[in-house]
């Protein structure tokens, strides 16, 4: 089954506490004051491109920020499986994809894939049908954490999702599930390093040492320090490159 930290552990058990106090109405006043109307899907699938968020009971929610690492993963897992498909039929999509998984939850993976044979999403609109394949890539806060690896897997399972996956930037690991008789996620691969056979893709090998190999071509990530140090704005550096120009003159 799914494996936690201690620190998700502690993190499901705010949500179960959360979850118990909204079920049995112990909510505060001013939250409940401050509510914002509840949005369908039909309206959270109409939204524009640029106006983010997953829908959680009836409520926008923000998306996780991804990092350059996370989108190199994403691509290239998009990458991998859409060269298999293109031959067999089947679809792989990115990020922007919507999925009603419940009647007022909608999801944004990062990637969705339905496999050869499969019923298929609408060209257009939120889909209702599950994708055979979702797969999330683990952004480095807290919270997204929690999400991953807690709140999507009851959604995903719940909408009928065979195989999850996870990827860990930071730790370079794997981790395939499998939708169950009984209704939950058992993992069912495991792996930080070499060739893996994809479940459910007959053929479709994965180099994760090539995958990782790719992300690291990227630039070193900036320290702690380097992030909290303030930046001149663009307008600023223009500026002070124009100035140069003159003196120059």
């Amino acid at each position: 089954m799914l494996l936690l930290t201690p620190l998700e552990r502690a993190a499901l058990v705010d949500l179960r506490l959360t979850s118990y106090a909204r079920a049995m109405g112990i909510q505060d006043d001013a939250a409940k004051q401050a509510r914002p109307p509840e949005v369908s899907l039909e309206e959270w699938a109409a939204m524009d491109e640029d106006e983010p968020g997953e829908l959680v009971d009836g409520q926008i929610v923000e998306e996780e920020v991804p990092d350059f690492d996370h989108e190199a993963i994403v691509m290239w897992l998009a990458a991998a499986f859409f060269n298999w498909l293109i031959a067999r039929g089947g679809f792989v999509f990115p990020s922007d994809a919507k999925f009603a998984v419940g009647p007022k939850r909608g999801r944004k993976p990062d990637v969705s894939v339905y496999l050869p044979g499969s019923a298929v999403p609408p060209r257009r609109g939120v889909a209702r049908v599950p994708p055979d394949i979702m797969i999330e890539v683990i952004s480095r806060r807290p919270r997204d954490v929690r999400r991953d690896r807690i709140e999507k897997p009851i959604d995903y399972a719940g909408f009928g999702v065979r195989y999850y996956w996870l990827v860990q930037p930071a730790a370079r690991t794997l981790e395939i599930y499998e939708l169950q008789a009984a209704g939950g996620y058992l993992r069912i691969v495991g792996a930080s390093e070499g060739m893996i056979d994809v479940p459910g893709c007959p053929e479709l090998r994965l180099d994760l040492d090539a995958l990782w190999a790719h992300v690291a071509r990227l630039a070193p990530a900036p320290t702690e320090e380097e992030e909290s140090t303030p930046r001149p704005s663009r307008a600023k550096a223009v500026k002070r490159a124009a100035a140069k120009g003159k003196a120059k003159r």
